[in-house]
């Protein structure tokens, strides 16, 4: 593709009213985020004198609701008007943080896990409304391109975000770190009024009848039907395996493999993250090349080669370039999956297929995040990464059959 062809989509992208938006609310929304899980997570440290259950239990309250309402999010997601909802959403986690913030200032500090509790709850109903609205204001030729931009910016917080919440915790205290969450959440719900109001879907009797159990049982039925989004949930569930792995034991290649302190781990999260971003460039050159699900299976293959050569390196030079080809690899996974799921799935159906499709994934790398550090006593490190790059593997080549197939365009609305 030239170099102005790139430009062209790119430039088309960006005076579209809907990506403005969403480009925006979610600069504000990654704000929050990270300030929310960096100073939470320092204040936790310092309250309870670095208690390991006080600070695991971060992750289980971050994580727990995508089990319990990624099915639920996205089924009211194909439901309710997806730009209200993600609007009520991003105003009730700011109520949330208000709430939070005035049991502080009173003398709770436990109730900072209940602004991460929420706050995940609802982005269960949020996200997959997002993906509903991408679906309905992107045009089908510009969904890989829109999704890459919106991984290079999420990168971009990757690679910020951790110091932007350690530095505020730090300067102001977890109260002032605490308002800037709720204020960025607050802005975010302010600028969806920005995005065209929602479509008057006409409903008939039947169908407003239905009991919300039915909807749910037909986004699992719809998925299984699919050979492409069966075949993607497999993949989601043997990726999610290796990335619980590499995510939980990265601190003992540090320590173990490079023999380097615990900071060093700091330096690997940064390549990763300059990585990402490089890469979600690459995907924005090449998007309209190269199918999503190449794209996947490119990014799945680039990650299980890595995670090998990282879990048998001992060379500090030689794991800081793997880390680096591993980020380049990233986006192509999130931009793939996304935008598979935006081009293989009706738009009636985009929320359940969202919600079905992710706990696969989460799922599984919740699990192995439980289990490796028992794999860790048992096997050694270099055996565990070398399963995991096998897992990823594996996932890649459940791809491969499905590079013959054609996205659902006719039933992509533009």
């Amino acid at each position: 593709m030239s170099a102005k062809g790139v430009n062209g989509a790119g430039g088309s992208l960006l005076r579209n009213t809907f990506f403005q938006t969403i480009l925006l609310s979610n600069v504000l929304l990654q704000i929050g985020i990270w300030v929310r899980n960096f100073a939470i997570l320092m204040y936790v440290t310092d309250k309870t004198n670095e208690d390991p259950f006080a600070i695991s239990l971060m992750g289980f309250v971050e994580f727990l609701p995508i089990f319990v309402f990624s099915f639920i999010g996205g089924t009211f997601a194909d439901r309710w008007k997806p730009r209200l909802t993600m609007i009520w959403c991003d105003f009730l986690s700011a109520i949330s943080v208000l709430i939070v913030l005035i049991t502080l200032l009173y003398g709770s500090w436990h109730m900072v896990y209940f602004a991460t509790f929420v706050s995940a709850i609802l982005s269960q109903f949020s996200q997959p409304s997002a993906m509903k609205l991408f679906k309905q204001h992107i045009p089908a030729e510009q969904l890989q391109s829109a999704m890459a931009m919106f991984q290079s910016l999420i990168a971009i917080f990757m690679v910020l975000g951790p110091s932007l919440g350690v530095m505020s915790y730090q300067k102001f205290g977890i109260e002032v770190s605490i308002g800037v969450m709720g204020v960025a959440f607050l802005l975010s719900a302010v600028v969806l009024f920005r995005i065209p109001r929602d479509r008057e879907v006409e409903r008939t009797e039947a169908a407003a009848e239905r009991h919300f159990w039915q909807e749910l049982k037909d986004g699992f039925a719809y998925v299984w039907r699919s050979p492409v989004l069966k075949a993607l949930g497999g993949t989601f569930a043997l990726a999610g395996i290796a990335v619980g792995i590499a995510n939980t034991l990265g601190l003992f290649i540090v320590l173990e493999r490079l023999g380097q302190p615990k900071e060093f781990l700091q330096y690997m999260l940064m390549v990763n993250g300059v990585a990402m971003l490089v890469g979600g460039g690459f995907v924005m050159v090449v998007a309209k090349k190269v199918a999503p699900q190449k794209l996947l299976a490119l990014g799945m293959l680039i990650s299980s080669l890595t995670m090998l050569g990282i879990g048998w390196s001992t060379s500090i030079p030689l794991t800081l370039v793997l880390q680096f080809i591993g980020g380049l690899g990233f986006p192509m996974i999130q931009i793939g999956i996304s935008t598979m799921i935006l081009q293989w799935s009706e738009e009636s159906y985009t929320g359940r297929v969202n919600g079905v499709l992710t706990p696969m994934f989460m799922g599984m790398m919740v699990i192995m995040t439980l289990v490796a550090g028992q794999l860790k006593l048992v096997f050694p490190l270099v055996g565990i990464y070398t399963a995991a790059g096998t897992a990823m593997f594996l996932g890649m080549l459940l791809l491969v059959p499905l590079f013959k197939h054609k996205p659902l365009i006719a039933q992509t609305s533009a």
